[in-house]
Formats: structure tokens, sequence, C-alpha cells
């Protein structure tokens, strides 16, 4: 499974609901809140290509996006390939 990496804040639903998918996936991920993390908002925006809202979401090295085109991979099948890919 590759390493997945999500930025988030600890009061966002779309953080809350993009992390109860992939724990009903069994998929293990990096967790970074963006208001508690020294430099991580910024760190997130660089990798996002300016993306500035959470949450963020890498798997691998694929930036997935947010909450909305993580459940768009999961409704078009293509979620449990990503992460099941090496």
């Amino acid at each position: 499974m590759p390493a997945i990496t999500i930025y988030t804040t600890g009061f966002c639903p779309y953080c809350f609901h993009a992390k109860k998918l992939l724990d009903s996936k069994g998929a293990a991920y990096d967790e970074i809140d963006v208001n508690k993390v020294p430099g991580a908002r910024g760190e997130m925006m660089q990798r996002a290509n300016g993306g500035h809202t959470v949450p963020q979401i890498f798997i691998g090295e694929r930036h997935v996006g947010g909450c909305d085109e993580l459940f768009a991979l999961e409704q078009q099948q293509q979620l449990d390939p990503l992460l099941s890919a090496k």
C-alpha cells in the first residue's frame, strides 16, 4: 500500500469524512494538522499546487485533492486499485 498523507484541521467535517472512508478501507495514513504543525500549511499548499483548503490528500506521490475527489474515486471504483498499488 502506498504512503498516504492527509492534511487536516481538528474541526473540519470534510476531513472527518475523508478519514472515515480511508479507515473503512483499512488504509493507514499520516495525518498532519495544519493548525498544530508549524509550517504544515505552507508545505501542504506547495505540494497541492496552491490548494489551501483541507483536507488535501496524497496517495503515494499522487495528489488526490480533497474529500469530494476522494469520494469520486470511490464512486468510480478507482480508489481500491490506487490504495493497493505498490
